[in-house]
């Protein structure tokens, strides 16, 4: 039977961790666990006959690192045999009916662009290779796992249905707080994972069944697709070499039968889970009643970090960054200002926006590459999400494919040839969608007509498996000073929308009044009316007074403003109230809390004409970096803000060094990092090494996969007082380890930090280290203390 047939509709499982049985079976600390598809088969394939036997009905091929960066050579014949060997493996525990070989997808460990160097299309390719390898030799499905940053998992989607015609599966890896490496929340990556399309989601791997359990049951309540569970053993400990789990495995196994409850319908293990507790967990999970999923009704606009849930309330989508009337921002378009477009859009974050519309169409320019750069831009120093906004089917596209989330997207109508170009768009990358009322016949002069409109689109969206949810319905605000019943006729169909059709509306409110004088007293007005008649939401300019005045004011009668919160923050202090600043008049502080480069390095210049350098460092360089690190660690920023905001600075400081070419400037310590030997991923310690130096350290890079003599040879020879490790594989912490003893031995007094996805403050202690640094800003607060630097 095919799998979807089975998805969702009975219990499923998993397998469990491959890397700590391969260690017992004799892997060496930091051998890649693939090259064993090459050198060891019958372990491979005894490996996949041992969790078929438990019971387990998808097990993953041994391709979790596969891809060209790791495997310059020979990947071809990698994934072959990986799938191959599973597959025989699935044949000698005699499953052939009714067993799956998932092919297993991992993180790359690269950043993308912009925070790191991976382009999003080279992303793409590189899981693409990998999928026609593994569908040509026969897996059944396709499993995206352990992974950390959205983007990465939209290009990994991507790569997947692009080369395949596969069940594709996802599961992403949650810290304790609920949020992935770069920010993104439960709902986020179900608005996300939805969208794609994929066929089911969850959560493996980082912690254990009882960490995870709330982060689950708010997955539970977002999605409609199967979910998908597969925690770690308890956490990691090293004995006598090796990575063990703290969790036996029948309180596994009971753990995972109050995870059954919640509900979830498909479930495994990962770190330290073996096919004993594999077939424990099967025999406790299968006393409960299976958990059917059921349809979920929500609309939700993401960025990278955040959510916007539309229906909840009233929502703002800011206008500004759009040509049409804006003599300016046509210039900045024909000038190629993007520094100028990211202004309109912090300026309109910070008066209240929740969604920021994108609208770059001008016949003097190239909208589809503009639009693109545009978007790219816009969410590397925002976590708003965005509103598309483009008749152009090309830019709709291209912009759709490289934007980090779930857009919404401005617009169709009810012409059928309108929807056919663009709900094919619509359903690979996912969005939600604004539609317009209006159809080959022309604007409808009445609300039975627009419902009428309405109701064909939605059946349009139907043929195309486009759930209601994801359409926003657009009532069109005519002038009244054409037609004094306009207003009359939206409100109706605002209303309607909301009582018959049980929808989402949006209005761009400020239309209702042109050719009028005083415009702000009748949009606002008409802006209360709409919101009181349904209004999902309003394209408005969220610098009008006027009309935050009536939003906050409206949210705050209707209960939607809990205890006041926002009026009150809004109106407390009137008169002190600070004026958003524009690009040009940014200080240093502020550009480097956006994380804006230029206005950084314009601030500098302009600041050094008055003070010199290290007092702007100090003054406004240096604070505003502990601000950013400071919401980084509440979990009020997170990755991308952090990364952008380190740019900034770094503008900044060549600024000020050029100001300074002949003066010695003061370090404050020399530090080396590296991942250890083994493990090539290196995103934290990249992210490690821009923090430190942003912060004064002079830092000595020895790149990813080094031996732990190098690490120590150059400790000897340079002098450091402080190494920081890093590693991402539970089967190289044995190296970290290593490193720490011979440190001990030749160089003992240096101090060692570590940190990475594997590691906990226990994992620390037990391998020798001197302190356990869970990010970069944690790294950045003990080399001050190993400096002795006050903060």
């Amino acid at each position: 039977m095919a799998l979807l047939d089975r998805l969702g509709k009975e219990w499923l499982f998993f397998d469990g961790g491959t890397g700590t049985i391969l260690q017992d079976w004799g892997l060496e600390a930091g051998e890649l666990p693939e090259t064993w598809n090459l050198t060891h088969q019958d372990e491979i394939r005894k490996l996949a006959k041992g969790y078929f036997e438990a019971g387990s009905d998808i097990v993953n091929a041994n391709t979790f690192g596969a891809n060209r960066l790791k495997y310059p050579e020979h990947l071809e014949e990698i994934v072959r045999n990986a799938v191959r060997l599973a597959k025989e493996g699935r044949h000698e525990a005699k499953r052939d009916d009714d067993g799956y070989v998932a092919l297993d997808l991992g993180p790359t460990g690269k950043l993308l662009e912009p925070l790191g160097d991976l382009p999003f299309e080279k992303a793409i390719e590189l899981y693409g290779e990998v999928v026609r390898y593994g569908a040509s030799e026969g897996a059944d499905l396709i499993l995206i796992e352990t992974m950390t940053d959205a983007y990465e998992i939209k290009a990994a989607v991507l790569g997947a249905k692009e080369n395949a015609d596969l069940p594709i599966l996802v599961t992403v890896t949650f810290d304790e707080k609920g949020k992935l490496l770069t920010g993104a929340t439960p709902e986020t990556i179900v608005a996300l994972l939805e969208g794609l399309g994929v066929d089911a989601l969850g959560i493996n791997c980082s912690l254990g069944p009882k960490q995870l359990m709330p982060i689950v049951k708010r997955m539970t309540e977002l999605s409609s697709l199967p979910i998908i569970v597969n925690p770690n053993a308890g956490l990691p400990k090293s004995v006598d070499g090796k990575n063990v789990y703290d969790m036996h495995e029948d309180e596994f196994a009971s753990l995972m039968g109050e995870m059954a409850e919640l509900p979830v319908q498909a479930l495994g293990g990962c770190c330290g889970t073996t096919p004993h507790y594999i077939r424990k967990e099967i025999a406790e999970v299968r006393k409960h009643p299976f958990p059917k999923p059921t349809k979920k009704h929500h609309t939700f606009v993401t960025s990278f970090s955040s959510a916007v849930e539309i229906g909840s309330k009233p929502r703002i989508i800011g206008e500004r960054i759009n040509p049409t009337g804006k003599k300016k921002f046509k210039e900045a378009l024909k000038n190629h200002d993007i520094n100028y477009i990211l202004s309109q859009g912090l300026a309109q974050e910070d008066a209240g926006a929740d969604i920021l519309d994108v609208n770059v169409g001008l016949p003097e320019i190239d909208e589809v590459a503009t639009l693109v750069e545009v978007v790219k831009e816009l969410q590397s120093v925002t976590g708003l999400p965005l509103q598309i906004d483009t008749g152009n089917v090309e830019a709709i596209e291209k912009a759709m494919r490289v934007y980090n989330g779930k857009c919404m997207l401005n617009s169709v109508n009810g012409k059928r040839e309108t929807m056919e170009a663009i709900f094919p768009i619509v359903k690979k990358y996912g969005a939600v969608v604004v539609a317009l009322l209006l159809d080959e016949e022309g604007i409808p002069d009445n609300a039975d007509k627009r419902i009428e409109i309405a109701k064909k689109i939605y059946a349009t969206a139907d043929e195309y498996g486009i759930s209601h949810d994801d359409i926003v319905f657009d009532g069109l605000a005519m002038t009244v000073s054409s037609d004094p019943k306009s207003a009359l006729v939206t409100l109706e169909t605002i209303r309607r929308i909301r009582d018959e059709l049980h929808g989402h509306s949006i209005l761009g409110v400020s239309n209702i009044s042109f050719g009028l004088p005083q415009r702000s007293i009748l949009n606002a007005n008409f802006f209360t009316m709409a919101m009181q008649n349904g209004l999902s939401c309003a394209i408005v300019n969220p610098n009008t007074k006027a009309m935050m005045d009536s939003y906050r004011a409206f949210n705050a009668l209707m209960n939607y403003d809990t205890n006041f919160t926002d009026y009150i923050e809004a109106y407390a202090n009137v008169e002190s109230a600070p004026i958003p600043k524009a690009a040009s008049s940014m200080s240093l502080y502020e550009a480097i809390k956006r994380g804006m480069s230029q206005n950084a390095a314009e601030a500098t210049r302009l600041g050094l004409e008055s003070k010199d350098g290290l007092t702007l460092i100090n003054e406004e360089l240096i604070p505003a970096l502990d601000e950013v690190g400071q919401g980084f660690e509440k979990g009020t920023l997170f990755l991308p803000q952090l990364l952008m905001s380190a740019e900034a600075a770094k503008a900044a400081f060549g600024v000020v060094k050029e100001s300074m070419a002949d003066v010695e400037q003061d370090v404050k310590g020399r530090i080396i990092l590296a991942t250890v030997k083994g493990d090539i991923h290196d995103i934290g310690k990249n992210i490690v090494k821009v923090m430190l130096e942003n912060y004064g350290f002079d830092v000595i890079d020895l790149g990813k996969d080094v031996d732990p003599e190098i690490i120590v040879d150059t400790a000897i020879k340079e002098n450091i007082r402080l190494v920081g490790l890093s590693a991402l594989m539970t089967t190289t912490v044995v190296n970290m380890e290593e490193t720490i003893r011979q440190l001990r031995e030749k160089k003992p007094d240096t101090l060692v930090c570590v940190g990475g996805a594997v590691m906990n403050q226990d994992y620390a202690n037990e391998i020798g280290a001197d302190a356990y640094c869970k990010d970069a800003m944690a790294t950045v607060h003990y080399a001050n203390k190993v400096f002795g630097i006050e903060e």
